[in-house]
C-alpha cells in the first residue's frame, strides 16, 4: 500500500513540476541566469521531497508554489521596470576590448584568465588578436565580436543581394501527403506527384520526408530501413 502511495505522490510531484516549468517558460533551459539556476535546482529538490512525502504533501507543494511565484514575480518586475533588470538579471560586462583586458571586470565576473581563454576557445577563437570585443553576458555566456579582418566574408562585403530565403514546409511526412501545407503554398497533389515522378519515386509512400521551399523546390528523403 505504501508503494502505491509513493507512486501516486511521485506522479503528482512530476505533474506539478511540469506545470510550473510550463508557466515559467523556456527561459529555465535557454537563458539561465544565477537566480534561475538556483530556483531550478531548488524546485527539483522540493519536487523530489514531495514525491516521497506521504503524511503532509501540502508542505513541499506550498514551497514549490512559493518558489515558482517568486521567479515569476522577479521576471514580471524586470519586464516592467527597466532599472530593476540589472538587479534581477544582471548586466553584461566587457572583459576584452580593442586589445585590452579588463582585470577588474574579470574579477567582477568571478573569472580568471584560464576561464576567459577557455570561453574564447569555446566560442571558436583561439587567438585574442582575432577578437575586437568580448562581453560576458548575465547568463554566463561569452559574446564575441570578431575583428573585421578575421570574420568570414559576407554577401554584403561582395556587393551581392540574394533573395531572402524562407523556411521550408513539410509536404510529406512518413509517407503521408500533408494536403493543408500543399494548399497553403498554392500547390496541389497533382503537382506533387509530378515532382515525385521526376525524382524517381512512384508514390509518396516511398518518401520519409519531403520539404518544399518558397521557390517550390522539393527536397525528398527516402524511407530507409
Amino acid at each position: 500500500m505504501e508503494i502505491l502511495q509513493i507512486a501516486g505522490t511521485a506522479t503528482f510531484s512530476a505533474a506539478v513540476l511540469f506545470v510550473i516549468a510550463k508557466v515559467m517558460g523556456h527561459k529555465e533551459i535557454a537563458q539561465l541566469d544565477f537566480f534561475d539556476y538556483l530556483s531550478g535546482i531548488t524546485l527539483g529538490s522540493i519536487a523530489a521531497e514531495l514525491a516521497t512525502e506521504l503524511e503532509t504533501p501540502w508542505k513541499p507543494l506550498c514551497a514549490m508554489a512559493v518558489y515558482g511565484g517568486i521567479a515569476l514575480g522577479l521576471d514580471a518586475l524586470a519586464n516592467r521596470f527597466a532599472k530593476a533588470r540589472k538587479y534581477v538579471n544582471g548586466t553584461p560586462t566587457i572583459l576584452f576590448d580593442k586589445g585590452k583586458l579588463y582585470r577588474e571586470n574579470l574579477k567582477k565576473a568571478k573569472l580568471n584568465l584560464s576561464d576567459f581563454l577557455m570561453l574564447c576557445r569555446q566560442a571558436g577563437y583561439f587567438n585574442l588578436a582575432d577578437i575586437q570585443t568580448a562581453v560576458f553576458e548575465s547568463n554566463g555566456r561569452l559574446s564575441v565580436l570578431p575583428c573585421s579582418e578575421s570574420r568570414p566574408a559576407t554577401r554584403a562585403d561582395m556587393a551581392l543581394s540574394p533573395p531572402q530565403e524562407e523556411l521550408s514546409v513539410e509536404v510529406i511526412m512518413d509517407g503521408r501527403i500533408l494536403d493543408e501545407n500543399l494548399h497553403r503554398m498554392g500547390l496541389d497533389v497533382k503537382w506533387l506527384q509530378k515532382q515525385l515522378s521526376a525524382q524517381g519515386y512512384r508514390s509518396a509512400k516511398e518518401v520519409f520526408l519531403g520539404l518544399c521551399d518558397s521557390l517550390h523546390r522539393l527536397s525528398l528523403y527516402a524511407n530507409r530501413h
